[in-house]
């Protein structure tokens, strides 16, 4: 092969010609290596090429090499682990750039974990995962249009891949449980029959299985044990030759049913976890650069993986960009979700004006997408909900702790309750919108809404932790059984207390996020951590699908996108858009909120929709502020007595009322 020096740009492997010949263009960042080697992988063995450096990037052009190309980086340097330095040429690495890798580390047992320690002197060529040169740009988007569909009527549907489309019989099996499966008619059928604006995927990028759980035999379902930021997860492509065109005609399609597509992105930590974990890219191409480091040299675990990404070296906050870029310019993606999005705003203490939100809001191609935080991590002051500039949403827990309590136990602090359901002010108003706040009540990490009031104790035994992970607090509600029961009379409490809590989610203000399957009553058997369940438990149950409360969460959608406070300019903060009311009709007066038996409310927006919510299990007879109403949405057993101008809740549940102009 014929090499020159190439180009330090772009980062990555990227097929271009240079001084009139057809090749590829490698790049790679490293500020401490003395020396780096190109592999490439053939079926006559590996060949070699030193790179050549400019300033801080490492680059060369091989000439004649084409797409399909496997190769992986050796990186030399002073090796000391006082300072930092982990570098080792006998461990291959992935390069930070791939777009697709193929191979995964077999990290069973000790000694098969023994050949990717970073301090380890034997080769693992072998063994270790490689990258892949791919042509990137060949996709035709056929002038295919972006939703860009306002914050204010964002409907997010969080969901799984494999696990949205698994099970369900109108998907052939072939596809089933792929980016083909999800982009699939009956796929797109069932969002667009809910009326969903968004799904937010799981993490779509090549992830490998952590050590202990390959040694059970599991594998990491979720996803978040990411290696590969820039590569897809073949396992959930069914095209295992062109992933990639795979997942844009999923973007594409998706798209064109109206619906956008946000990916779950996870730059708090990799997959190399903590120095006893495998070395696979970013630890031997620059330790120092890539992670956080203590005094003793050793990792910061703000991400509780071992290891914490330091977005404020600006060599890995442009490896985050670039790759945020990527997704938005080359997949068309319409925004993300930041895992532990705190550890992206350390400084290392969390700053609204760090250097990674300064990058984002100021990017041409990233300003106009969505951004959505989960405001935390592990590390000291890692809590900072509300704290994120503008125009970040975050993930509300306070809401969904506060609507738990209010509907699943005796607390009934209708203060509280009311502050959430009009868009947390508290956090937000200071200087964002209620979108902000995107509302809650389930999602991938806890239990399902059915599984929510199923069970008061977490059945994670399937896990092989014996039952010592996940959440120990769930504020949850069994109603008398735990687990699956035929009592008629549970099964009516759980099914109230199902369609309050999502009537509640779907008419507050705020951007609701849906958990995919609540909405069919999916059961995970009461497993509250199910990441490493890569089956039944955790595929959607398209089988025992509830249709009627299929129809209940379609209805409050439709109506929700009727509520011009819900779906206009979302501004909630003004004293004359709402009133709310007590029971009998009366304005709420200050002891009213915090007499924590009431339990039940009227809620009157811009003197047209009427919600009733009543979140004890006794019946509650509600007078009407005075007009003529319309039912639009109630539960069983609901009257409307148009002599007394009253409605009589019988127990648990949400009523919508819509004022009658003649």
């Amino acid at each position: 092969m014929h090499y020159l020096a190439g180009r330090p740009f772009p980062l990555g492997s990227q097929l271009t010609r240079l001084n009139g010949k057809q090749g590829v263009n490698f790049a790679l960042f490293s500020r401490q290596a003395t020396a780096v080697e190109l592999a490439i992988f053939t079926e006559n063995g590996e060949q070699r090429f030193p790179m050549v450096k400019t300033e801080e990037i490492w680059h060369i052009f091989i000439e004649g090499l084409a797409v399909g190309c496997r190769y992986g980086y050796r990186v030399s340097g002073e090796t000391d682990e006082q300072q930092g330095n982990l570098f080792n040429p006998q461990k291959l690495l992935v390069d930070p750039y791939a777009v697709q890798i193929i191979g995964q580390p077999d990290l069973a047992t000790p000694e098969a974990r023994q050949w990717f320690l970073w301090n380890d002197t034997r080769d693992n060529a072998h063994l270790a995962p490689k990258s892949v040169v791919v042509d990137q740009h060949r996709f035709d988007w056929q002038n295919e249009e972006r939703p860009f569909t306002p914050w204010a009527k964002t409907i997010i549907y969080e969901t799984h891949v494999k696990g949205f489309s698994k099970q369900n019989p109108d998907v052939p099996a072939a596809i089933a449980g792929t980016f083909a499966g999800m982009a699939h008619p009956a796929s797109i059928a069932h969002l667009k029959r809910l009326g969903i604006t968004a799904v937010e995927l799981q993490p779509i990028s090549y992830h490998i299985d952590e050590p202990h759980l390959q040694a059970l035999g599991l594998k990491n379902y979720w996803g978040y044990n990411v290696l590969g930021h820039f590569a897809l997860d073949p396992s959930l492509a069914y095209d295992q030759t062109n992933p990639l065109d795979e997942f844009k005609q999923m973007v594409k399609t998706l798209h064109q049913a109206g619906i956008e597509v946000i990916l779950d992105v996870v730059f708090n930590h990799t997959a190399e976890a903590g120095k006893d974990g495998p070395m696979l890219c970013q630890r031997g191409i620059d330790n120092q650069a890539y992670y956080w480091l203590n005094e003793a040299r050793d990792y910061f675990n703000w991400s509780g993986c071992g290891n914490t990404l330091n977005i404020s070296d600006l060599a890995v906050l442009r490896w985050v960009i670039d790759c945020l870029r990527y997704w938005v310019e080359t997949c068309h993606i319409d925004g993300f979700r930041f895992d532990l999005g705190a550890t992206l705003g350390r400084t290392p203490t969390f700053s609204e004006h760090s250097a990674f939100f300064t990058a984002l809001a100021s990017h041409s191609a990233l300003a106009h997408v969505k951004w959505i935080a989960e405001p935390w991590d592990i590390g000291w002051h890692g809590y900072q909900l509300g704290a994120f500039p503008k125009p970040f949403a975050e993930w509300n827990d306070r809401y969904r702790d506060e609507m738990k309590r209010f509907f699943l136990t005796s607390h009934g602090d209708l203060g509280q309750f009311v502050r959430r359901f009009a868009g947390s002010d508290d956090l937000f108003a200071h200087n964002r919108r209620p979108a902000s706040s995107i509302n809650y009540i389930t999602a991938h990490d806890g239990f399902t809404l059915q599984d929510l009031v199923s069970y008061n104790e977490k059945h994670n035994w399937a896990n092989g932790e014996d039952n010592r992970d996940g959440h120990y607090n769930n504020i949850s509600y069994n109603h008398g059984v735990e687990g699956e029961t035929d009592d008629p009379a549970i099964l009516a409490a759980r099914n109230a207390s199902r369609r309050g809590l999502l009537a509640t989610l779907l008419l507050s203000g705020g951007t609701p996020m849906l958990l995919g399957g609540d909405e069919m009553g999916n059961s995970q058997q009461g497993n509250n951590n199910s990441y490493c369940q890569d089956n039944e438990i955790t595929w959607l149950n398209w089988q025992n699908a509830d249709q009627d409360l299929v129809e209940y969460v379609a209805k409050l959608i439709h109506i929700r996108k009727q509520i011009p406070l819900l779906s206009d300019d979302n501004q909630w903060w003004g004293a004359d858009k709402v009133q709310w009311l007590r029971p009998d009709g009366e304005p709420i007066q200050f002891n009213d909120w915090h007499d924590h038996s009431t339990k039940a409310i009227q809620i009157l927006m811009e003197d047209q929709w009427l919600i009733l919510i009543n979140a004890k299990t006794a019946p509650q007879r509600f007078l009407l502020p005075k007009g003529e109403w319309d039912t639009q949405l109630g539960i069983e057993n609901t009257a409307l007595m148009t002599d007394t101008l009253a409605v009589t809740l019988d127990t648990l549940g949400v009523c919508v009322l819509q004022r009658k102009y003649i």
